[in-house]
């Protein structure tokens, strides 16, 4: 008797010593991947030749072309972000309150600037509303030829930033809208107060949460954006922080590692600023919100509804359906600001895109990246939720805000800590793994950013699937594989594709991080783009982004349909 109970005893502090051993190796496993990278960089920015020192700052800090860099950079996200917010809420209100038609339709085009990269957003801008582009040739047939507006400069910029993540601060506040009682609002009309009072004073207080956590990721996304810098920036001489970053990496000085370590410094704390103004704002936010989404409509607009379908008609070909068709169309010119005349057509960007050796190798880098992270991702990320979402503890959350933070970070800012990182992984020894500068680099910094996505979709699919169905499966004997096999495979998967597809096509087009850390082994899709553009092969940069956009569209109606028969079928099982 004592025997088995000195046997259970000892059972038991072995299964607790082998999970503590086992959370204390994940921990270390997620702190190298994901926290080290940081502290490197923040390391950096303080060593000079002769060890500690802050003259990195001191010089960075004191010199006038930073303080115009950080004023750009200031001006722009600032004003990006507004235009942001207020597109993001003005659909939000109109799509969770207004009877308008169409609503799905509407929001897929919403997220259409989300789905394709901000750099070829800028190209089709530019092939539609500049100088040379289609708008001012439509003008010009009319007589009414206007030059056209000058997208490389400080509205450009902030005008394209601003329509690429609008998305973000809808996504985030439509539910929420839909979540507030419409009770509150009855009772402050019965009180005497107009729409606009009740606007400004019930719905915009109690949506806060919601309004402040989408403008603070459109401020991020804005603060990370390289691409349409780079694209609208460089070219009409406007620097901002992360086109500042890369062009100190890529300028290979004495000290330029270091500088951009600090510039890269400076950039994370506007980041922490920036949640520090969200933390507040949510702190004064009321919560006083239903649990159900309120789906049916609570303004019928009458006869204004057709115009207001309309607008948002015109606004989507404004700035969506023309600069797209006008980049395709334009694909096809022989050279760039020619007429669409027969003679002027032909497949020649196409065919040189197609069969470039150049553009194949980097199309199927692209592809590798972003398959192979995405099928990692799948099943970690996956696993990850499974835990965070069903057992939960302290262990599970301190590896999902671990994950979070280089997401979180500028893409620039985690490219150099990346740099600094696997040049010498294990500081004070002399040792080079041959990482840096080799297409492994691009996988584990396309793992380290890319994971959240993945992790955030799985943590959505199993919120959704009540705890009881498993339960019920247990009570029954069901072992693990087959309650995953038949059970819980088919319900998360909907959900789980879509994080996956999201991290896919992400990684595919990703530029930001490629473009401090490819080498001519691992250029990518968005490399080779901007190569063409700074290089004036305008219409080369045209043909490959036709060809993205294309596919974009094409992976995500195969995952609607997808989800359809997934869900079609699970719905037929129940029955």
């Amino acid at each position: 008797m004592n025997f088995n109970k000195d046997g259970r005893l000892h059972n038991a502090v072995y299964s607790s010593f082998s999970k503590n051993l086992i959370k204390a190796f994940v921990l270390i496993i997620v702190f190298f991947i994901f926290i080290m990278p940081v502290l490197r960089l923040v390391i950096m920015s303080f060593i000079g030749d002769d060890g500690m020192t802050s003259d990195f700052y001191r010089d960075v800090l004191s010199s006038d072309r930073t303080w115009t860099v950080l004023s750009n950079t200031a001006i722009i996200v600032i004003l990006s972000t507004l235009i942001s917010s207020v597109l993001g809420i003005v659909f939000a209100w109109l799509i969770a309150y207004t009877d308008i038609r169409a609503k799905n339709i509407i929001q897929l085009f919403i997220f259409l600037p989300f789905i394709i990269p901000s750099y070829i957003i800028s190209l089709a801008w530019v092939d539609f509303f500049g100088g040379q582009g289609t708008l001012n040739t439509i003008l010009e047939w009319f007589g009414m030829a206007s030059g056209g507006w000058n997208l490389y400069s400080f509205s450009g910029i902030i005008v394209v930033m601003g329509i690429s993540h609008f998305p973000l601060v809808y996504l985030f506040t439509v539910n929420v809208f839909r979540r507030i009682p419409r009770e509150m609002e009855h009772a402050a009309r019965a009180s005497g107060a107009g729409r606009w009072h009740s606007f400004k004073n019930i719905l915009i207080p109690m949506a806060l949460p919601g309004i402040a956590s989408g403008t603070f990721i459109a401020f991020l996304g804005s603060l990370d954006n390289f691409g349409t810098p780079a694209f609208l920036g460089i070219p009409g001489n406007i620097t901002v922080l992360s086109t500042y970053i890369y062009q100190q990496v890529i300028g290979f000085g004495t000290s330029s590692f270091n500088y951009a370590a600090v510039l890269s410094v400076v950039l994370g704390v506007i980041a922490v600023i920036g949640l520090l103004i969200q933390w507040f704002l949510l702190r004064k936010s009321k919560r006083i919100q239903t649990t159900q989404l309120d789906m049916e409509p609570r303004y019928h607009l009458g006869r204004k509804k057709y115009i207001i379908e309309f607008l948002i008609s015109l606004f989507f070909l404004v700035t969506s359906i023309f600069p797209l068709l006008s980049m395709a169309s334009s694909s096809f010119l022989n050279a760039y600001g020619l007429s669409f005349t027969p003679e002027n057509l032909s497949l020649d960007n196409f065919e040189y895109v197609m069969t470039s050796s150049s553009t194949y190798d980097a199309i199927m880098n692209s592809l590798k990246f972003a398959g192979v992270t995405a099928g990692i991702g799948l099943f970690i990320g996956t696993f990850i939720a499974y835990i965070r979402v069903r057992k939960g503890g302290n262990t599970i959350r301190t590896v999902e805000t671990a994950i979070t933070i280089p997401y979180a970070l500028p893409g620039t800012v985690l490219a150099l800590a990346m740099i600094f990182t696997w040049i010498n992984p294990i500081p004070r020894v002399d040792w080079n793994p041959g990482i840096y500068g080799s297409a492994m680099i691009m996988y584990i910094a396309y793992f380290t950013r890319f994971l959240l996505l993945q992790v955030r979709g799985s943590i959505t699919a199993f919120q959704q699937v009540d705890i009881e169905i498993e339960e019920a499966a247990q009570v029954n004997g069901s072992k693990a594989m087959v309650k995953w096999r038949k059970i819980l495979i088919p319900l998360i998967l909907p959900g789980v594709l879509s994080g996956t597809v999201l991290v896919f096509l992400t990684a595919l087009t990703e530029l930001t991080v490629s473009a401090l850390l490819y080498s001519s082994t691992s250029e990518t899709i968005g490399v080779s783009i901007l190569s063409f553009q700074q290089s004036g092969y305008s219409l080369y940069a045209n043909a490959f982004s036709t060809l993205i956009v294309l596919t974009i569209i094409v992976v995500y109606l195969i995952l609607f349909t997808v989800q359809f028969f997934i869900k079609r079928k699970v719905k037929s099982d129940d029955s």
